[in-house]
């Protein structure tokens, strides 16, 4: 609700009080101390309410619905997945920000491609959420570590005075930042791994395949 608005209303509350004085003969002050009680308390529960808007998850589509009713998954299962994705891509969304707030975490980023790394492994939940616990470090530890760790490293680095240890301590910051970088590469080469071994055995067959049609043909020639 924007002030005007609101100064609006309390004048309004305030003629109204006037009124109902002469109609009721209830004294003033009492009457206005409950109005603008009520209008405050109307006020502040709009705002939490606009609060927790913000909050809520999107809209479930129609094409996702149908993605997940083929799945099997329960109206449970669905609820979870879509949560821990929301707050997933807000992660994401604060990782990529921290990333590119400083020259060092963005170089960081380019060695490890972690910000491409995450978003790929989202994507591949997105695809496939029965495999959610498949990415359980990703979720749970990795990524909100990092999270972490990067605000804490922006704070530090923001210091207008530094000393020798302040300096030291953001250079442990940066090489730890890096090692769950490389986790996290790690946990998205492992969810892949089942595809890829997938991909092996079809070109595996492929192969089988194409030897006998050969080996068919060079007989038939003969």
């Amino acid at each position: 609700m924007r002030k005007g608005k609101l100064i609006q209303i309390i004048a309004y509350l305030f003629l109204a009080g006037f009124v109902l004085r002469f109609i009721t003969g209830v004294h003033l002050p009492a009457i206005v101390v409950v109005l603008v009680i009520l209008m405050v308390l109307l006020f502040t529960g709009s705002k939490k309410k606009s609060g927790k808007k913000e909050d809520q998850l999107p809209n479930l589509t129609k094409n996702k619905e149908e993605h997940y009713a083929k799945l099997g998954m329960t109206d449970q299962e669905i609820d979870f997945f879509r949560d821990t994705m929301n707050i997933t891509k807000k992660q994401i969304v604060q990782l990529q920000e921290n990333m590119n707030a400083s020259t060092k975490l963005r170089a960081i980023d380019l060695r490890n491609d972690t910000l491409r790394v995450s978003k790929a492994l989202f994507k591949e939940l997105v695809k496939e959420p029965k495999k959610l616990h498949l990415a359980s470090h990703f979720l749970y530890t990795h990524l909100p570590n990092l999270v972490d760790l990067t605000t804490k490293y922006l704070e530090i680095d923001d210091h207008e005075i530094k000393n020798k240890q302040t300096y030291e301590k953001l250079e442990e910051s940066s090489q730890i930042i890096d090692q769950v970088s490389k986790l996290i590469k790690k946990d998205y080469e492992q969810f892949v791994s089942d595809d890829l071994e997938d991909l092996d055995i079809e070109i595996s067959v492929a192969k089988n395949s194409l030897k006998r049609d050969n080996e068919n043909k060079d007989n038939f020639n003969s």
